[in-house]
């Protein structure tokens, strides 16, 4: 699907292709069979990445991937980060006691110090949870949740107005969980949620975010096997290449 999209955006004039070298580097490495290796694996990955001097921008993978790039992006301080989801990813357990997977990387990266809380917002939360207060730690920690109940009563604008006022001008990163959109708009994701983001509000929202300080993104929860139709890759080829531009600025 990314090959039906063009060079130059359509409303900023951004053409990242004449603001910077663009590359592809191929599929991270990973062990099928070894969790704990293929972060490792991945996390070096991108180390050459950030040590190069190099704004990676990740697409593909379940949102546990998301740990080690913020371990390569954020190892010599920590970031701010505007994250759409339908789910928090801040859960300390899944699964009989699972400390990494797919719902937990945004706890283990507080935990190690690689987020910086406070400067952390989260957009499009819904849906049901395994506990009552499964968002307590969260908002404990100083996360920001915007809910899709407030995120409809508070409009788009008002939106990005805060999640840039909580990103301020240092460091930050992007994470796209492509089940922040509504199942209508991306069934091929492995926990897709009920009433979500329209793709017309995603775009109004990543073109708010223009000039931040951004390092890194991400575009996470992508199954193109299950959604036959390419409407899914679709939205994740439009959206990466709406970061790819907000990244080209910098």
């Amino acid at each position: 699907m990314s090959s039906l999209i063009k060079r130059v955006h359509s409303v900023t004039k951004v053409s990242p292709y004449e603001l910077c070298r663009v590359a592809d580097f191929g599929d991270a490495p990973v062990n099928p069979i070894d969790l704990d290796r293929s972060l490792e694996s991945i996390q070096a990955f991108f180390a050459r990445i950030v040590e190069a001097r190099a704004i990676p921008l990740a697409i593909g993978g379940d949102h546990l991937s998301s740990l080690p790039i913020l371990r390569a992006a954020g190892e010599k301080r920590p970031l701010g980060m505007i994250h759409f989801d339908a789910h928090s990813d801040t859960v300390d357990t899944y699964f009989g006691g699972l400390k990494y997977t797919h719902g937990t990387p945004f706890r283990r990266a507080i935990e190690e110090g690689l987020l910086e809380p406070h400067r952390v917002v989260q957009i499009g939360i819904r849906g049901s949870t395994y506990s009552a207060d499964e968002r307590d730690w969260p908002l404990q920690q100083g996360i920001r949740i915007i809910s899709i109940e407030e995120f409809e009563d508070m409009g788009i604008e008002a939106a990005i107005r805060e999640a840039r006022r909580i990103i301020g001008e240092e460091p930050a990163y992007v994470s796209f969980d492509i089940d922040a959109l509504d199942p209508a708009y991306a069934p091929g994701t492995g926990t897709p949620e009920f009433a979500g983001l329209t793709s017309r509000e995603v775009i109004r929202m990543l073109r708010g975010l223009r000039n931040l300080n951004l390092v890194g993104a991400d575009v996470v929860e992508v199954s193109p096997p299950f959604d036959p139709s390419g409407g899914t890759a679709l939205a994740a080829a439009n959206i990466s290449f709406e970061l790819l531009c907000l990244l080209a600025e910098q």
